[in-house]
């Protein structure tokens, strides 16, 4: 009997750790979705003095001025800068940040998935960081 206690209590604690690490789904935040779609319309036409100002306080620090911070998009995410399709997919609270995950299509058809780190400021939304993800491979 206190076998099947200690095997009960066990699961219970594993189900309500697992439970409050999970990533938790939102429900689309139009502000964020205009925001990172306005900065994505800016790259677009290399106006890179508007991108930068829907960057975080944090990330406007780090670049210090909008032409590194173009040179950085340029460089380091040409599929932002240069995107053929725009899908916006989950919005997800992890670790009590906000993160928008969206799909870009660049404009030779490879499939590019990216999650923005959003924080509201006092300004309205602001990126405060994207992160390339990874694909999973596809098996033969």
């Amino acid at each position: 009997m206190r076998f099947g206690r200690l095997f009960l209590a066990t699961i219970i604690g594993v189900l309500w750790i697992g439970s409050a690490s999970a990533d938790e789904v939102l429900a689309p935040e139009p502000g964020i979705e205009a925001t990172i779609g306005a900065q994505i319309e800016a790259f677009l036409v290399d106006d890179f003095a508007q991108a930068f100002t829907y960057a975080s306080p944090g990330i406007q620090g780090i670049f210090g001025n909008s032409d590194r911070f173009g040179q950085m998009v340029r460089q380091g995410y040409p599929m932002v800068w240069r995107p053929g399709d725009v899908e916006y997919l989950d919005l997800r609270e992890v670790a009590g940040a906000l993160w928008q995950r969206v799909m870009i299509r660049d404009r030779a058809g490879t499939t590019h998935v990216l999650d923005y780190q959003m924080i509201e400021t006092s300004e309205g939304w602001k990126i405060n960081g994207v992160e390339l993800l990874r694909l999973p491979g596809v098996a033969a």
